[in-house]
């Protein structure tokens, strides 16, 4: 007779294989699921991979994105093209039908899906893997931009067909949200074109009058100042990059004060109080020059006493807090939200440009806010993300 000792022992074994195992098998079906659940994942996991590549257009991501879409319609081939000629091809049969592609997609490239069969597709070879195709349009706002064909050995279900427009859709709508970010790019491009027109004639034309009143009474603070316009200038007209760090953009502001301290003398006094942590966090490029501008005109010309200007970036967590404060002359309330909603009334630099960036980069709730009144200055406030997907520093 077996003692209790090994009666405990072998049960304590069994419960604990059994636990082990059971522990295996409810993780196999939280990680796999059911052959359903396993087959929605195979293709949302193959749509996410295609997806960034449509998103840099037909021309530059088809032939990336290509080999996931047939993937995704299990089909022997799969051609893309742009109406022009063929963007790519993925799978059998490319040595026999690729220069046939723009004939295939002719219907398809009017706007219409079309079902071809072998006397359209052409093969000789009677092991050929390609003898049908289902062409569908590739649309853009209405716009037919391409074709998408996928070809197969035999004739096509109507459920491959609605597949293939599925897909089609798919790919139209990638190719849309490309378009848009051509179109976000150009106008960013353009808004900060626009800023650069508002802060150059005006600055440009102090600061090389300041410059020019030092040039025989001192030649080499003249010289100081006139390398520090270089850089501000370089800066401020670079060709290249949506964003920039903060520290950079402080930097800038820094050239910025020294010309315009040139120019003020003592008049301007200038508070700057950083923390460190946030000198590395991207921002829009020329987010906070416009602020500064605006804060120096309107703090000090016009006045003959002192103006004084502070400029504080602190760190709060997840976010940077920057602030920009005058004691000037200020302004009526409601004029400063008619600048934020983007009119030009009053002679204030790009506040309404400026808000709309941040908004547009980092969401509505990103956006400027003015605390001012007449006789009690101004002061302009914004956060901005430490992180933020898809915003970096160029």
């Amino acid at each position: 007779m077996e003692s209790p000792v090994v009666v405990i022992v072998v049960a304590v074994i069994a419960v604990s294989l059994a636990a082990v195992l059971l522990t295996r098998l409810v993780r196999s079906r939280l990680v796999l699921g059911t052959t359903e659940d396993q087959t929605t994942y195979r293709i949302l996991h193959t749509t996410s991979l295609a997806s960034p590549e449509l998103r840099a257009g037909l021309a530059a991501g088809a032939d990336k994105a290509v080999r996931h879409l047939r993937e995704l319609l299990a089909t022997p081939a799969l051609a893309l093209t742009d109406g022009e000629g063929v963007v790519t091809w993925d799978g059998a049969g490319a040595n026999v039908h690729v220069h046939d592609v723009r004939r295939h997609a002719a219907r398809a490239l009017d706007g219409n899906t079309d079902v071809l069969g072998p006397a359209v597709v052409e093969c000789d070879r009677l092991d050929c893997p390609v003898r049908h195709a289902v062409a569908a349009p590739l649309t853009t706002d209405d716009r037919v931009e391409g074709a998408l064909i996928a070809y197969t050995s035999a004739r096509p279900s109507a459920g491959l067909v609605r597949a293939v427009e599925e897909v089609a859709r798919f790919v139209s709508g990638q190719l849309e949200l490309a378009e848009f970010d051509r179109e976000r790019a150009k106008l960013a491009e353009a808004e900060i074109r626009a800023l650069r027109a508002q802060i150059s004639p005006h600055f440009i034309y102090n600061a090389l009058g300041a410059i020019a009143s030092y040039v025989r009474t001192d030649p080499e603070h003249a010289r100081e100042l006139l390398l520090e316009f270089a850089d501000f200038t370089r800066y401020s007209f670079r060709r290249h990059g949506d964003f920039t760090t903060l520290a950079e953009e402080l930097r800038s502001i820094e050239r910025y004060l020294t010309l315009e301290k040139a120019r003020f003398g003592d008049r301007l006094s200038v508070t700057l109080r950083v923390a460190p942590e946030v000198l590395a966090v991207a921002v829009p490029f020329l987010c906070l020059q416009p602020l500064v501008e605006n804060a120096v005109r309107h703090g000090l010309e016009g006045r003959s006493d002192p103006g004084n200007i502070t400029i504080i970036a602190e760190d709060a967590g997840n976010e940077a807090l920057i602030s920009i404060d005058d004691d000037g002359v200020g302004m009526d309330p409601e004029l400063a939200r008619r600048l934020l909603a983007g009119d030009p009334a009053g002679d204030r630099v790009g506040l309404g440009n400026v808000d709309e960036r941040l908004r547009a980069v980092f969401g509505d709730e990103y956006g400027l806010v003015i605390e001012t009144a007449h006789g009690a200055g101004t002061k302009v406030s914004l956060r901005v993300p430490k992180y933020r997907p898809g915003v970096h520093a160029n």
